[in-house]
Order: C-alpha cells, then sequence, then structure tokens
C-alpha cells in the first residue's frame, strides 16, 4: 500500500469513528426514511425525546414513528421482524432474543438502575425473607429484568429454580394477580413498581441491590446499524441530552413522563428518584461481561437452549463504515 493510499485509509477510518460518518460512495450523510422506536412506559429518556419531538427535528427527511411496548420481549420480537429500527430494553430480552437466532445489536446502554426493580410481597404475607419463596408462586414478565431479578434472588437463597412455581404474566396481569393474591410474589420494575407501591403499600422483600444491575440496552436491527450508523449514534447523542434534560429540569420532565403516561406525578417523581442520571454510550467492556453473567445464568438453568456469546452481538462505532471506506481505499 503506498503513501498516498494509507494515508486516506487513516483518515476515512479518523472519520468513520466519530459523530459523522461518510456514506458509501457519495461523500454525504444519507438519513434514514424511516425511524420506528419502540419504547417502554419505564424509557425516560426515550419519552422526554417523543414529548419534545427532538427526533423530528434531528431527523426532518425521516419519519420517525414511536411504537410503546408493555415489556422488552415484545419490543425485540417487533425488531427482530422488521418493524422497528431500535428500542430500550432491559438486560434479559436480548440475552433470549439472542439465543432464538434473533439478528439484533447492543448499540448503547444506561447506568446500572438496580433500586429500580423488586420483588413484592403483600404487606401481611408471611413472606419475609428470599428463603421464603420456596414453595411460592412468582409472578413476573417472562424472559424481562424482572425473571432475572428472580433467578438471582433465589441463588442468593441458596433456592433452585424447580423450588418455585414461575408465573409467566406482563406487568398488567401480574398486578391484578398479585392483587387478587392468586399469586405470592411479584418481581417488577419502575414505573410499575413505583405505581404499585403507592397504590396498595406492599412490602418490598428486596430491591435489586446486590442481586441485579436492572441494566438498560438500546438495540437495533443489524441493517440500519450497517446502512444508517450516522444515525445511531446521533441517537444516542439525543438520548444523553434527554437525559441532562432530565437532572437539570426534573419538575418539567415528571409531567412531560406524566402527560405521556397518564401516570401520576407523584408516581413519576418516585421512580425518578430511584433512576441516577443515564447518559447513553456503546457498551464498555465491562457492562458486556455483566450481561454476559446474565446470559450464562439462564443458560445454565436452562431456560435458554445454548450458550450465546454477548460480544458478537455488539455495535462497534465505526467500524462497518471503516470496513467499507478500507475496501473502497485498495
Amino acid at each position: 500500500m503506498g503513501f498516498h493510499r494509507r494515508e486516506l485509509l487513516s483518515g476515512v477510518l479518523a472519520l468513520a469513528t466519530g459523530l459523522f460518518f461518510v456514506s458509501e460512495g457519495r461523500g454525504q450523510p444519507t438519513a434514514p426514511k424511516e425511524i420506528r422506536i419502540g419504547f417502554q412506559k419505564s424509557a425516560v429518556n426515550l419519552v422526554i425525546l417523543k414529548q419534545q419531538g427532538a427526533l423530528e427535528r434531528r431527523f426532518p427527511a425521516s419519519k420517525v414513528s414511536w411504537i410503546e411496548f408493555p415489556a422488552g420481549p415484545q419490543l425485540l420480537e417487533a425488531l427482530a421482524v422488521g418493524s422497528l429500527e431500535i428500542g430500550l430494553t432491559g438486560d434479559s430480552p436480548p440475552v433470549f432474543a439472542q439465543a432464538a437466532g434473533k439478528d439484533l445489536r447492543y448499540v448503547g446502554a444506561e447506568p446500572p438502575k438496580p433500586q429500580s426493580s423488586a420483588i413484592l410481597v403483600k404487606p401481611e404475607s408471611a413472606i419475609r425473607t428470599l428463603a421464603d419463596l420456596k414453595g411460592r408462586k412468582i409472578a413476573f414478565q417472562k424472559g424481562s429484568s424482572a425473571h432475572y431479578l428472580v433467578v438471582r434472588a433465589l441463588a442468593k437463597a441458596e433456592l433452585q429454580w424447580s423450588d418455585i412455581t414461575p408465573i409467566y404474566l406482563p406487568p398488567s396481569d401480574a398486578r391484578a394477580a398479585f392483587e387478587r393474591g392468586s399469586v405470592d410474589a411479584w418481581a417488577i420494575w419502575d414505573p410499575y413498581y413505583a405505581a404499585t407501591e403507592l397504590d396498595i403499600k406492599p412490602r418490598v422483600l428486596s430491591n435489586g441491590v446486590g442481586l441485579s444491575g436492572n441494566n438498560s440496552f438500546y438495540l437495533a436491527s443489524t441493517a440500519f446499524t450497517q446502512d444508517h450508523p450516522q444515525a445511531v449514534q446521533a441517537l444516542l447523542d439525543e438520548l444523553t441530552r434527554a437525559d441532562a434534560y432530565v437532572q437539570s429540569n426534573r419538575k418539567e420532565a415528571a409531567q412531560f413522563i406524566a402527560d405521556f403516561s397518564g401516570l401520576s406525578l407523584a408516581t413519576v417523581h418516585l421512580f425518578l428518584s430511584r433512576r441516577p442520571p443515564s447518559p447513553v454510550k456503546p457498551l464498555p467492556p465491562s457492562l458486556v461481561a455483566d450481561q454476559q453473567r446474565v446470559a450464562d445464568a439462564f443458560q445454565q438453568l436452562g431456560l435458554i437452549p445454548k450458550r450465546v456469546t454477548v460480544a458478537e452481538i455488539v455495535w462497534q462505532p465505526g467500524a462497518a463504515a471503516g470496513a467499507r471506506l478500507a475496501q473502497q481505499a485498495r
């Protein structure tokens, strides 16, 4: 390779890892025709962006659509079949999706939120410790972050998975079963956790501290990361800006979230109080390792059919664009 080619290659690789990515063959950034975003009520940064119209302004040439889901498994199923470009879930849904061969990529993450999920029991329940869960019915969304919280809680109590009866229910149905007394405990995340805490004052058997980081991940379709890496990076930047707004404008942010979700302001303030500053960045090695532990725990229990390697589906900013441009420079 001659000097000029090496210089060209060095330049394009540096450019590819920045915030601006050059599209193949034209030297101009290309906007996606459509950006379909999957989110949940707990997706604070996305809710702020939606309510403020920030992405519509950032991508004026793109059709931005917002689709709400009750939990991560349903969201990732939509992503896998091509109905979304990007979405936010907890730690467990991507593991189940990867094990099922779904085509997706981790593109960003927020810091851990261990206080934002909990195992709840009724105030009068005889269940006082995690060991008391033996022989009990526990409700939670299958394949969700609450699922992993239960896995970790049983491990801490030195119980086997077979020692409990899992009752797989989405959040709204699980709450109804919990209130009826059809289940003995309920594992859930905010804001469902906060709403229940205020409405019926359950007892918190344990939150995620010491058990699960309750990590939040942004996942995108592989095609979206390959075709529009500049848009992925721009989305992460906007999400971080939204978080800064939440931290500096708590009252206004809470009102945005309440107006969107229909939750009371008291509920929103409670779940925001448990949420640390949450800028969005590509996954660091420590978080990839933490997510691998989630995957391994489910595999060891036979809850997923095979071992998965999380690092294989972690997006590397600039890698795809750099590879294409390096090929052109040869």
